[in-house]
């Protein structure tokens, strides 16, 4: 019997013993992350090209991590809306979010005061360069033509289009002006509610040129009804290898790109932070991730979170060049 009592106080004390080793280390009672589904925070609309990317990186974490990976449009506010969604979530790896280029515009229009500086950052993901597209029966052939004929042109006689007053299209048209040794408004801006809407107004002769990217161009360019002269790249898209960059054609070194990168809130724990970069890695290594955003034309860009953390400073500072340069900037 005492045998037996004995036994029992040996397997308590262990059990006991055991516990307390448990809350005296979280790390070992914590679940395995991810443990229940994960947001990604989208900040524009269902449907377009953020939206396409962030959903194709969630469909492979979902598969690699066994979670779920939701996408969540979070809309307004040019933008501030959603990447605020993604700031002042909870640093616990379970909101997530897209954060893209305008993230390096808004505090310059003095929209938020948020800043790359906000987010914990995990990888950047694609990066997409602006295209010089025109009519498809317009006089000018290729870049050079249009650049001559652009300088040769009193201020304001060509006009252009493709996103809002001082979208990132509107900072492509204000970089390239200026690399040419023009002034900032050498060629006026017809604000847009998007590349499709200035792609219209090229198609219908409202305006002489639309500086938006190549893929967002490729309904009109297949339809015969547009062409793109060049991309503000540093190399040719293979997708469309036929449109030389800026360098090629003008000698000028200037490239300018929508990007879109994976983060956080910052304060994310280092380990989640660690796992989640190197699962976005895979991502973008994967066969399906690749595969879709060739089917979408879409130019693949990668950098491990330092090197997301320090293009977000590079795009910040030139971001906040053009603005400044344009009269766009409010800070």
């Amino acid at each position: 019997m005492n045998d037996r009592i004995s036994r029992r106080s040996v397997l308590a004390g262990a059990a006991a013993a055991g516990a307390v080793g448990l809350i005296a280390n979280p790390a070992i009672a914590q679940a395995k992350y991810p443990s229940r589904p994960v947001t990604l925070v989208c900040p524009w609309g269902a449907g377009g090209g953020t939206d396409a990317v962030v959903r194709i990186i969630a469909a492979v974490l979902e598969k690699n991590l066994g979670q779920p990976f939701a996408v969540v449009n979070r809309t307004g506010g040019s933008g501030v809306v959603g990447h605020s969604a993604i700031a002042t979530a909870a640093a616990d790896g379970y909101t997530l979010g897209i954060i893209t280029s305008e993230i390096a515009m808004m505090h310059h229009q003095g929209l938020t005061k948020l800043t790359y500086a906000d987010y914990t950052p995990l990888a950047l993901m694609n990066d997409d360069p602006p295209g010089v597209q025109v009519k498809f029966d317009s006089p000018y052939k290729d870049i050079k033509a249009l650049a001559d004929a652009i300088k040769a042109a009193p201020p304001g006689k060509f006009k252009a289009s493709g996103t809002g007053q001082g979208g990132i299209w509107h900072l492509a048209l204000i970089g390239w002006l200026q690399a040419m040794g023009l002034k900032p408004d050498h060629v006026a801006w017809v604000p847009s509610n998007g590349a499709a809407p200035g792609m219209q107004d090229l198609a219908a002769g409202g305006v002489d040129l639309v500086t938006c990217s190549v893929p967002e161009a490729r309904a009109m360019i297949d339809a015969g009804k547009a062409k793109s002269l060049a991309i503000m790249a540093e190399a040719r898209n293979p997708q469309f290898k036929d449109v030389p960059t800026l360098k090629e054609s003008l000698n000028i070194d200037f490239t300018l790109g929508s990007w879109r990168g994976i983060g956080g809130p910052k304060g994310l724990p280092a380990d989640i932070a660690s796992l989640l970069a190197g699962e976005l890695k895979k991502v973008y290594e994967s066969k399906e991730y690749k595969d879709f955003m060739e089917s979408r034309g879409l130019s693949m860009k990668y950098a491990d979170a330092d090197g997301f953390a320090t293009f977000m400073a590079g795009s910040d500072k030139s971001m906040g060049a053009f603005m400044k340069a344009g009269g766009l900037a409010k800070s």
